[in-house]
C-alpha cells in the first residue's frame, strides 16, 4: 500500500483515508463508500508489478454519484481515478486518488440499435455480458482481449483494448462511435463526430475546447506525421491524429477517438456508443506447427496473406506450462504434433463451413510451401476450438503460474513492428534477454506484430529491478530502429508513460500535455498516466517495495513446500495471484461463487489474496488472525474452484483453513464452530434419540433459538439424523484379498441418509466386487477424515483424525472409496498437506469416489431403464478434481437416461455455510444464478442428481425437489 514516497510505518499508512472525505460521499451519493485498510488495500493493486493505497472508494450505483463525487473532490483537491475490471497490466488503475468502482452497478446496455448496429452502454459492463446480450440481434462486439469475460468496456476504451482479431476489426478506437463524457469541471458532453461549426447548442466551454484542440491538430500536423509509427498497433500517449485536418477531411476526426486510450486522464465515460458487426457463427483454425520460434516469426507475414481472422502465437514455454496444469493439459496436447518449439493458432471465421475448409487447405498448401509440409492440426470441433481458445486466453496466467519470486515480467509486453521485420527484431530483443543473464516468454498477436513478450525477473532483487530499465531502454530503441510502437495494446500507465517522450520527441509529448491541460487543468483525473509520470522503476510505487518482506511471526498449520519462500512456502503460494482477475467470473465453472452473488471486490479470490498477502507482510495489523482477513474470508465456501480454475493456482479453500487456524489459535472458536467441528463425534449418540437430536425442526420456538444461540436460519431445516443409521457391522473389515474395494463412510451419509451407503455396497457388489469397510480398531469410534475440524481451523486435531484414518488405510492397497466429494476429496488434498510423506500421498493415490472407480473400471452392470433423463448437479469439489465428467459417464451407463449436466457454480449450501442466518440471502442467491433455475425447469418424471449431501439439502430446500445421489440411480437400474 505504499505511495508516491517510500511508504511509512502503518498506522501513518492507515491514515490516508480521509475520514471528511468518506463523510461527504455517503451522504452526497447513494454509492458504497469503502475505506478501511483492507479496501484500499485490495484496490491497491492491478494486473502491473505496481501498488498504490488509494484514498478510498466509491461504488457508484448511478452517473449521477459519479458526478456527485468529480463536485466532491474538486472541491477538496482529491484525484479521481474510474475503474473497471482492474486488470490493466501496465498500472493505469492505480493511484492515490479516489477510485470509482464501476463493475457493480454501472453495467446497464442503454439501447441498441440493430439498423444501425450500434449499442450504447454504461462502462461497467463486461464484454462477455455485453456480446452475450447481443447475440439475439445476430451482432456482437469485436474487440476482444483475452480477458473479455470480465474486462469492462469503460476500461477498454480508456486502454484502447486491441485482441487478437484487430487485423479484422481494428482497435477500440475504431470501434467507439461516440462518448458521453464527464469532464473534470463537471460539464456533460457527447464527444463523437463533430461538425466545424458547432452551433449555437454547444456550450461554450465545450466549444472553446474543441477549437483548442483542433488549432493544435493543425499547428502539429506535420510532427503527428512524421513521428507517429504507421502500426495499427499504436495505442501509446493520446490520439492526437485525429485532431490532424487530414484525419477530418478523411473522416477519422471523431473526437471519441482522443478520448479513447486516454486512461481516465481526460474524462471519464459515462455512455459508449459502440460499433457492431454481424456475428460470423462458423470458424475453423489450423494450428501450425513450427521447429523454431524464428521458423514461426517470419511465417506470420505470408499467413496473413491468407486473409486470416487471428493469427496467435504459443511458444514453447506456454505449452510446457499449459501441460503442467490439468485444466490445460488435454488440450495442449490436442494441439501439438511432435515437439514444436512454437505454435501459430490461425483462425477462419465465415457463414459456411465448405469455405473455411478451403482455407484450411490453403493454410496446408502455404505451409507446405514454406518447409513445413504436414505441419497443422486442424481444429473444426466447435468443443476443441473452445478449449483452444480457453488455453489462448489464459495465455497470461498461464505464464504467470511459475512458482518461485523470479516471474515473466510486464514492461515491455506489447511493442509492435511490421511483419517483415518481426523475426529479426524478435532475435535480437532475445539476444538482449540473454545479455542479462534471463529469457523472454512470447504469445499472441503475431497477425499484428504485437507479440506479448514477458523477460523474467524477481521484482523483490533490486539487480533485477536495474536489469528491467536496461532492457526497457534497450528494447525501446530497438523498436524506434525499427519504426514500431514501444506500446502496441497495453497502455503507457507508469511502466511506459515516462516513455512517451523518447519515443515521440519532445514536441509530441508538449502537445500531449496540452492535451491533458486543456481537459483537466487541475490534474483531477488519474494524474501521472500518459504525461508527467513517475519513473517506471520507481520501487516505492512496487508491490514489492524496498521494506517488504514476510512476518516471521507466522507460521504455517500446513504443509507448503510446493511453493518456495519463507513462512513455509506459504506467502509464495499466496503471491501467486497476480491480479489478472480470472476468477471475476460469471460464465461457466464454479470460480468464484461468493463474488457472484455479491460482485463486492472483497468476496472475490483476488480480494482475498490481497488481503492475506497485505496480512502476510505487516501491511494490515493482526496478520491471519486479523478482522480483515477473516471479513475477507467469511463469504468464501471453500469450493475449490480456483484450485482448478485460477491458471495461476490460488488455493483459497487451502489457505482459508490457514485462516482459520490462526485465528482459532489466537482467539478460540465460537459454540457454532465447535458444535459443527464436533459433529462425528456426537452424532451416533444424536441418531440413537433422533426424535430429540431433530426436535429443533418440530417444536414450535425452537428453530428460533436455534438461531439466537448458534446463528442457525430459523428459516432453514437441518439434516436429520437417522435411527437407521449406517453401522460398520454391516461390513467385514478389510482384509486385502483380490478384488476388494474399501468403503469409508462419511459422517453425513452414515447419519443423515444411510441410504446411500446402503445403494453403494449394492451396486458394487453387483458389479462383482467385494466390498469391506474402512475401520479403527475394535472399540475406537468410526473413522473420520477431520472435513468438519479443517472448517473450524482445528488443524491439529484433524491431522491426528488424518493420522488414524492413514493408520487404518495404510496396510491394505485395495481402492478406497467414498460417496460426499468433500469428504472423500480431503484424502486427496488434505491430507498430503496435514501429513507430508510417502503414505498420505499413496492414500491420495487411490481415495477414488464412488463414481471414479466405476467410470475408470467400467464393469458390466446389468442395469434396466429407470427415467428419461437426469440433470446432474457437479459438486464444486467434483469440478475441481476433474472427477465430475466420471459421474455423468456413470449414470451414461444407464440404458435410455438421458444425462444432462447443469451448468452451474456453487448450490450455496457448502457444509454449514447456508445453514447460518448470516449467510442466508447470500447462499440464497449463488443457488439462483444458475442452479435453481435448472432445477425449476426440469419435468417432474426427470430426475435430479447431485453428489453432494449440502447440494441436495439446498435443492429440497429452495426447489421442492429431490436430489438423489448418483448411486442412488444406479441402485435403481439394477436388473
Amino acid at each position: 500500500m505504499n505511495q508516491l514516497t517510500p511508504p511509512p510505518a502503518l498506522p501513518a499508512r492507515a491514515r490516508i483515508g480521509d475520514s471528511r472525505l468518506a463523510a461527504r460521499l455517503a451522504r452526497e451519493t447513494a454509492g458504497e463508500v469503502l475505506w478501511s485498510a483492507a479496501d484500499r488495500g485490495r484496490y491497491a493493486t492491478d494486473a502491473s508489478i505496481y501498488q498504490i493505497e488509494p484514498i478510498g472508494v466509491l461504488v457508484p450505483r448511478r452517473i449521477e454519484d459519479v458526478e456527485a463525487a468529480l463536485a466532491i473532490c474538486r472541491e477538496e483537491g482529491i484525484p479521481v481515478l474510474p475503474r473497471g475490471g482492474g486488470t490493466s497490466q501496465c498500472g493505469q488503475t492505480v493511484n492515490r486518488a479516489l477510485v470509482l468502482d464501476c463493475t457493480k452497478h454501472l453495467r446497464e446496455v442503454i439501447a441498441v440499435d440493430p439498423a444501425a448496429r450500434s449499442a450504447t452502454v454504461q462502462p461497467g459492463i463486461a464484454l462477455g455480458a455485453l456480446n452475450e446480450a447481443l447475440k439475439r440481434h445476430g451482432l456482437f462486439f469485436p474487440v476482444d482481449p483475452s480477458t473479455w469475460a470480465r474486462c469492462t468496456i469503460g476500461g477498454m476504451a480508456g486502454n484502447n483494448s486491441c485482441g487478437s482479431k484487430s487485423i479484422r476489426y481494428g482497435l477500440m478506437a475504431d470501434n467507439v462511435r461516440a462518448i458521453d463524457a464527464l469532464l473534470a469541471d463537471g460539464t456533460r458532453f457527447r464527444f463523437g463526430d463533430l461538425p466545424d461549426n458547432l452551433g449555437a447548442g454547444v456550450p461554450a466551454g465545450i466549444a472553446d475546447l474543441v477549437q483548442r484542440l483542433r488549432a493544435l491538430g493543425a499547428r502539429e500536423a506535420a510532427e503527428i506525421a512524421a513521428r507517429f509509427p504507421d502500426q495499427l498497433r499504436r495505442v501509446g500517449g493520446y490520439n492526437l491524429d485525429a485532431l490532424t485536418p487530414a484525419a477530418r477531411a478523411a473522416g477519422r476526426g471523431n473526437l471519441a477517438r482522443l478520448l479513447v486510450g486516454s486512461e481516465g486522464t481526460l474524462a471519464f465515460s459515462a455512455a459508449l456508443e459502440l460499433q457492431l458487426w454481424p456475428i460470423k457463427p462458423r470458424k475453423a483454425l489450423g494450428i501450425c506447427q513450427f521447429p523454431s520460434f524464428r521458423a514461426a516469426m517470419a511465417a506470420s507475414q505470408h499467413l496473413v496473406t491468407l486473409d486470416p481472422e487471428a493469427v496467435e502465437l504459443v511458444d514453447r514455454t506456454m505449452i510446457d506450462l499449459g501441460r503442467s496444469i490439468p485444466i490445460y493439459r488435454a488440450t495442449i496436447d490436442r494441439m501439438v504434433r511432435g515437439e514444436p518449439d512454437s505454435l501459430l493458432i490461425v483462425e477462419f471465421h465465415g457463414h459456411e463451413e465448405a469455405p473455411l475448409l478451403q482455407a484450411l487447405d490453403r493454410l496446408e498448401e502455404m505451409m507446405a510451401d514454406l518447409g513445413y509440409p504436414g505441419a497443422v492440426v486442424r481444429a473444426t470441433e466447435p468443443g476443441f476450438q473452445a478449449a483452444i481458445a480457453e488455453v489462448r486466453e489464459a495465455g497470461l496466467n498461464i505464464m504467470m503460474s511459475m512458482k518461485g519470486d523470479g516471474k515473466p515480467v510486464s514492461f515491455i509486453e506489447d511493442c509492435a513492428v511490421a511483419l517483415p521485420d518481426l523475426a529479426d527484431y524478435t532475435e535480437r530483443l532475445n539476444e538482449v534477454f540473454a545479455k542479462h543473464g534471463t529469457k523472454g516468454t512470447w504469445y499472441a498477436h503475431a497477425s499484428v506484430g504485437c507479440l506479448h513478450v514477458r523477460p523474467v525477473l524477481n521484482m523483490k532483487d533490486p539487480g533485477d529491478v536495474r536489469r528491467m530499465r536496461e532492457i526497457a531502454e534497450e528494447c525501446f530503441a530497438l523498436v524506434r530502429e525499427y519504426k514500431g510502437s514501444h506500446s502496441g495494446e497495453h497502455g503507457d500507465g507508469i511502466v511506459r508513460s515516462e516513455f512517451n517522450e523518447p519515443m515521440f520527441g519532445p514536441r509530441i509529448a508538449r502537445a500531449f500535455e496540452q492535451v491533458k491541460d486543456a481537459f483537466d487543468p487541475g490534474a483531477l483525473l488519474n494524474p501521472g498516466r500518459v504525461v508527467r509520470a513517475p519513473r517506471m522503476d520507481d520501487r516505492s510505487l512496487f508491490r514489492y517495495f524496498p521494506d517488504y518482506r514476510a512476518d516471521a511471526a507466522v507460521t504455517p498449520a500446513l504443509d507448503w513446500s510446493a511453493w518456495p519462500g519463507p513462512q513455509g512456502g506459504l506467502l509464495g503460494a499466496v503471491e501467486m495471484c497476480n491480479n489478472n482477475g480470472t476468477c471475476r467470473k460469471f460464465d461457466a465453472g464454479v470460480m468464484c461463487p461468493s463474488f457472484r452473488a455479491t460482485r463486492d471486490e472483497r468476496h472475490l479470490t483476488r480480494g482475498r489474496a490481497n488481503t492475506l498477502r497485505l496480512a502476510l507482510t505487516g501491511q494490515l495489523p493482526g496478520a491471519l488472525a486479523s478482522e480483515a482477513v477473516q471479513e475477507a474470508l467469511s463469504l468464501c465456501v471453500s469450493c475449490k474452484g480456483c484450485r482448478r480454475e485460477c491458471p495461476t493456482g490460488i488455493d483459497m479453500a487451502k489457505l482459508k483453513i490457514e485462516a482459520l487456524a490462526a485465528r482459532a489459535r489466537t482467539h478460540g472458536i465460537g459454540a457454532k464452530e465447535r458444535l459443527i467441528a464436533s459433529l462425528p463425534r456426537w452424532a451416533p449418540f444424536a441418531s440413537m434419540l433422533p426424535v430429540l437430536a431433530n426436535a429443533r425442526d418440530r417444536v414450535p420456538g425452537l428453530a428460533a433459538l436455534s438461531e439466537r444461540l448458534f446463528g442457525f436460519a430459523a428459516g432453514r431445516s437441518l439434516p436429520r439424523f437417522r435411527r437407521d443409521a449406517f453401522h460398520d457391522a454391516e461390513l467385514p473389515a478389510p482384509d486385502g484379498r483380490e478384488g476388494e474395494v474399501i468403503l469409508l463412510p462419511d459422517v453425513f451419509n452414515r447419519y443423515f441418509e444411510p441410504e446411500n451407503l446402503r445403494a453403494a455396497i449394492r451396486v458394487l457388489r453387483a458389479a462383482g466386487y467385494r466390498v469391506a469397510l474402512a475401520r479403527p480398531p475394535r472399540g475406537a469410534r468410526p473413522l473420520d477424515e477431520g472435513r468438519t475440524l479443517l472448517a473450524a481451523g482445528l488443524v491439529e486435531a484433524a491431522r491426528a483424525e488424518a493420522r488414524r484414518t492413514l493408520e487404518a488405510l495404510a496396510p491394505f492397497p485395495s481402492p478406497v472409496i467414498g460417496l460426499e466429494p468433500s469428504s472423500l476429496l480431503t484424502l486427496r488434498d488434505e491430507f498430503p498437506s496435514l501429513l507430508p510423506g510417502a503414505p498420505a500421498a499413496a492414500l491420495a493415490e487411490r481415495a477414488l469416489l464412488l463414481s471414479e472407480f466405476l467410470a475408470r473400471e467400467t464393469p458390466r452392470l446389468a442395469l434396466k431403464p429407470v427415467a428419461p433423463a437426469a440433470h446432474v448437479h457437479g459438486h464444486c469439489h467434483q469440478k475441481s478434481f476433474g472427477a465430475f465428467p466420471a459421474a455423468v459417464a456413470t449414470l451414461s451407463l444407464v440404458p435410455g437416461l438421458k444425462v444432462v449436466p447443469i451448468t452451474s457454480s456453487c448450490c450455496g449450501m457448502a457444509g454449514s455455510f447456508g445453514y447460518e442466518a448470516a449467510n442466508l440471502e447470500v447462499s440464497k442467491a449463488m443457488a439462483e444464478l444458475s442452479l435453481l433455475p435448472a432445477v425449476r425447469a426440469a419435468p417432474a418424471d426427470h430426475l435430479i442428481v447431485a453428489d453432494g449431501t449440502s447440494c441436495r439439502h439446498q435443492i429440497a430446500d429452495l426447489a421442492g425437489r429431490e436430489a438423489l445421489h448418483s448411486v442412488r440411480v444406479l441402485e435403481r437400474a439394477l436388473a
